[in-house]
């Protein structure tokens, strides 16, 4: 019987279900991509790194692997500084393709190996799409098969770069890369092991008795029993008669939730010590254990497939969990969000209602304003018409407003002065109020940083000016207009525009409301002499009129002066797009995805794990030079074979195999 490609696994019963699933996936990618968490909120630093982790998941690993189920199983070599992953790694091979220490080439070159027939799924972006490719004799393949020159180690530009390494020592099926240090002191080799180890298919974890304890692995350990990933540990360095550090181990790994892990002992002879390295390998007999269970992967195409499969099915449901939490964050980015602008707009809305009792209550008419409106209709004749009754008004009218009218710029000029005070205070008050509401929120404090928001700008001064300047125009218009309409006082109007309007502005701003004592009769005199003579002109319905339409005008202006104070901070909002952070659609996408691994698992093929299969493949080195348990069901931590592998399947096979391809 020919033996079967090493690479084959079983393919899902129900292939449009596998798109269906790859396609969820895709979309999920595409919304996670495009949110966003930029207000500091509860949380939202490790939402942050969730989010790119979970992005990082997807491309170099998730979608890669469902779109080439058949790539070989990747084995993710990770660990402490100095806990001796490239000599384990070396001494499987039994050849230095990974150079230990301080003499490997660069810590930011992880070392990738294959067997040369598997070279094109590691050429391509089956997995790690993101990092370049740099081969062992310095070349660089590209998408074609072909090869350039290139210096090893990383790029031009300093990023990270896959060395591969073709060996023959490999069994066909399976790759091992050697990882950056998980604590290294480099940020960038941290957060590089930490994507490697989010693209493997099964994770190899080396630490030692004397390091095993360490906090940084049992992080990362734990984010690989979150998300069900394949793990199995190495605990190097061993002296003799320190086993209790092993019991302790596998102690941790239960308590961690990796109860399911093997763990390995590379225990050293007494004889040999630390440093006991032929030729910078590891004895045969130290690693024969790892090795054979390794070989027993790489030889059984659907030991592998199972594998493969427990870690991604691991890695999809951690993946939705955590997009719904994403979600969750950025639901948490949109309160705070609409929160913030709350703020802004309670504090503005405010200065208006501030403004609008400061012109309506009688207040702009003491001091400077008054006194003017006094000096401009006087104390004498005008007023002896206005009780005298309204015919005499009308007489009255026009002999002032040939006699006075050059008093009316005074008028207005006071009132301008009085509104722009008014304006700004307000405007004020609602910068210092929104400013302590912001710096007392996380969220808005962060974006406070920089800004010079605490008061109104200087421009905002001349702003209020040209506003009020403008009202003052808008209200000789409304009379001007109110005169065209009624050619009966045409004459009057056209002599003492400037004197109507001003008597307009008195009496939008007259109330007897918030004045006491002589006051009340000055400024009750004051609004009866403007409205006597606006009524001696156009009528009382008209005057009524015309002082709505000039207060609504006045409303207006003030409110874009102050909306415009208010986008200083809702600007820094708008400029983050906060008020949609994508959360539903995260979270709708990952339903889809949870709802699509359920029908792809429904469909996959279930192997049959009685059935007899050829050995396909090579050996690690020492691979099979152990005796195996007498008992097929147990797996303890010593057993030369899984379970998988004793039960009918390579390792029984591969025992009544000749003698001479046993010391392969």
């Amino acid at each position: 019987m020919t033996d079967p490609d090493p690479t084959s696994a079983p393919a899902p019963r129900d292939e449009a279900a596998a798109r269906e699933l790859v396609d969820a996936l895709q979309v999920l990618r595409a919304r996670l991509g495009a949110m966003h968490l930029p207000l500091e909120t509860p949380g939202v630093a490790s939402a942050r790194t969730d989010l790119h982790q979970a992005t990082d998941q997807l491309d170099d690993y998730l979608l890669p692997r469902l779109r080439a189920e058949r790539a070989p199983l990747l084995v993710v070599v990770g660990g402490s500084t100095g806990a001796g992953k490239s000599t384990l790694v070396n001494s499987l091979l039994g050849e230095p393709v990974s150079a230990p220490g301080v003499l490997r080439p660069t810590t930011r070159a992880p070392v990738l190996v294959h067997h040369p027939l598997d070279a094109r799924w590691f050429t391509t972006d089956r997995v790690l799409p993101g990092l370049a490719r740099v081969t062992a004799a310095g070349t660089v393949p590209d998408r074609s098969g072909t090869k350039e020159p290139a210096t090893p180690g990383p790029d031009a530009s300093g990023a990270a770069a896959i060395r591969l390494v073709a060996s023959d020592a490999l069994p066909q099926g399976l790759a091992l890369l050697d990882a950056p240090d998980i604590d290294s002191v480099e940020i960038a080799n941290r957060e590089l092991a930490a994507q490697l180890l989010g693209a493997a298919d099964l994770w190899l974890f080396v630490t030692t008795a004397a390091r095993y304890a360490d906090a940084v692995p049992w992080d990362l350990l734990g984010q690989a029993a979150r998300r069900r990933a394949q793990v199995a540990i190495v605990l190097d360095r061993v002296d003799p008669g320190a086993e209790v550090v092993a019991d302790d181990l596998r102690r941790m790994v239960a308590e961690h939730g990796l109860a399911d892990a093997r763990v390995f002992v590379l225990a050293e002879a007494a004889e040999q010590g630390p440093d006991a390295l032929v030729d910078g390998l590891l004895p045969e007999a130290a690693v024969a254990e790892v090795a054979t269970w390794l070989s027993g992967l790489g030889g059984d195409p659907e030991a592998r497939a199972r594998v493969i499969a427990a870690t991604r099915d691991g890695v999809v449901d951690d993946l939705v969990q955590r997009a719904v939490a994403l979600a969750g964050t950025a639901d948490g980015q949109q309160v705070a969000d609409a929160r913030l602008r709350d703020a802004v707009r309670r504090y503005h809305a405010e200065a208006l209602t501030q403004v609008e009792a400061a012109t309506s209550d009688g207040a702009l008419l003491r001091g400077e304003v008054l006194a003017r409106w006094q000096d401009f209709v006087g104390t004498g004749e005008f007023f002896r018409a206005v009780e005298a009754g309204v015919g005499r008004v009308r007489d009255a009218v026009v002999r002032f407003f040939r006699g006075r009218p050059k008093d009316a710029p005074q008028v207005e000029q006071a009132i301008a002065h009085g509104l722009e005070s008014v304006i700004l205070d307000a405007a004020e008050q609602a910068a210092e109020r929104t400013y302590a509401a912001w710096r007392g929120d996380a969220a808005g404090a962060a974006l406070l940083d920089g800004l010079d928001l605490a008061r109104v700008p200087a421009a905002l001064r001349t702003e209020v000016a040209e506003q009020i300047r403008g009202w003052q125009d808008d209200v000789l218009a409304l009379v001007r207009e109110q005169g065209e309409s009624r050619r009966g006082t045409a004459r009057a109007v056209s002599f003492g525009v400037n004197a109507l309007g001003v008597s307009l502005m008195v009496i939008v701003f007259a109330s007897t409301a918030g004045l006491t004592g002589a006051e009340i009769g000055i400024a009750g005199g004051t609004a009866v002499v403007a409205q006597k003579l606006l009524e001696a002109v156009f009528g009382d319905e008209a005057v009524r009129r015309l002082a709505a339409q000039a207060k609504e005008r006045l409303q207006a202006r003030v409110e874009t002066v102050l909306r415009g104070q208010a986008a200083r901070y809702t600007a820094q909002l708008d400029a983050l797009g906060t008020q949609d952070t994508g959360a539903a659609g995260v979270r709708d996408a990952a339903h889809q995805v949870a709802a699509a691994a359920r029908a792809e698992r429904a469909a996959r093929a279930v192997p049959d794990e009685g059935a007899t299969r050829p050995w396909s493949g090579g050996l690690l080195r020492g691979a099979g030079t152990l005796r195996p348990p007498e008992s097929p069901e147990r797996d303890e931590p010593g057993d030369a074979a899984p379970p998988s592998a004793r039960r009918g399947g390579w390792w029984s096979r591969r025992r009544s195999r000749s003698g001479d391809e046993g010391e392969q």
